[in-house]
């Protein structure tokens, strides 16, 4: 019994009727053959099953054919309930499959993980990074755009750099959020905050400060880190400092969650005591007890634009540097 050879690029190139330069150039993306000739190859390397070498592919093409997508965050955040990595996760994933390409997640949650992140991209093992998050002015973003690699980020970068962005409209969200509260004759609002060190936390939290500001009631702040153990913690340090709170939102739907339990164990009725709004619209949302009024983000399809704007920049197109994607209210029976 003998084992079948695989097709080689001089078998593609005497079916096609070309030379053999003609195929690895058509093969490796070329776009100096004539279409025509291309249509040959193509059919050619269709009806033998070739396969190009991929190590051959990216020496001529200088491309890898894969994206990295940076979780600057513990394992155990990026695979937890909290829906927003997986999310963007599955975005990415979908449209680099559409596209032929490679997704290699890679987590940067500690010092460590972050100088492993900046060795493989300048390495030039990818052809462009999407970063999930950022805490703080993290200069990996701008550095990678200088060093010519391609790069779009889930939400503004704070250090400055100019660094093509995917967002979703946070502040915008929470306007809604807390004049829905105040449109059902909430005058006591406080709010859950996010973390001070990520654009989505500090985005919610001004826009509810506006909101506030606007109608003239008073600011009632408590922070958490958007998990379900600070929501808890922030529920409580607000009570005792605010115990005649009527409303509160809460900047992530964890956040939201922990909220409801601790404001059944005070012994304060939701929404007849306590109105309770979240961010993120996450699957257990409908499902809470009482079911939670919510601003719905657009996580999966935030993926998806982010990796298409990537793959715009890897092509040399110009993309807009700033792309907001558009929120909304949920109005369940929590508010």
């Amino acid at each position: 019994m003998t084992t079948a050879q695989r097709p080689t690029l001089e078998a593609v190139a005497r079916r096609a009727g070309v030379s053999r330069a003609t195929v690895s150039r058509v093969v490796n993306g070329s776009t100096t053959v004539a279409e025509p000739i291309q249509e040959a190859v193509r059919r050619a390397v269709a009806e033998l099953g070739y396969v190009p070498n991929a190590a051959a592919r990216s020496l001529v093409t200088q491309r890898t054919d894969s994206v990295a997508l940076v979780m600057p965050e513990e394992a155990t955040r990026v695979f937890s309930d909290d829906q927003v990595f997986p999310g963007i996760i599955r975005g990415a994933a979908q449209e680099l499959e559409a596209a032929d390409k490679q997704l290699v997640l890679m987590l940067a949650g500690s010092a460590a993980g972050h100088e492993r992140v900046e060795r493989y991209t300048t390495g030039r093992h990818v052809d462009g990074v999407l970063f999930a998050s950022l805490h703080g002015a993290d200069p990996l973003p701008g550095r990678l755009m200088r060093l010519g690699i391609p790069v779009v980020c889930a939400g503004r970068p704070l250090d400055g750099d100019r660094v093509p962005y995917v967002d979703v409209d946070n502040a915008g969200g929470v306007v809604r959020a807390v004049r829905h509260l105040i449109g059902t004759g909430r005058r006591r609002i406080s709010t859950i905050a996010g973390p001070q060190d990520m654009v989505a936390g500090i985005e919610r939290l001004a826009g509810y400060r506006d909101v506030v500001a606007e109608a003239g009631l008073p600011e009632m702040v408590a922070y958490g880190d958007f998990t379900r153990e600070s929501g808890a913690s922030a529920m409580r340090q607000l009570l005792a400092a605010y115990p005649d709170l009527d409303a509160v939102f809460a900047a992530s739907d964890l956040m939201a969650h922990a909220a409801l339990r601790t404001l059944r164990e005070a012994g304060r009725r939701v929404p007849d005591d306590v109105a309770v709004v979240g961010f993120d619209d996450i699957e257990t949302a409908a499902y809470t007890d009482p079911p939670l009024t919510t601003i719905r983000q657009p996580v999966v399809e935030l993926g998806r634009a982010m990796t298409r704007q990537l793959l715009r920049l890897a092509a040399g197109e110009a993309i807009d540097e700033a792309l907001i994607l558009p929120t909304e209210l949920v109005p369940r029976q929590s508010a």
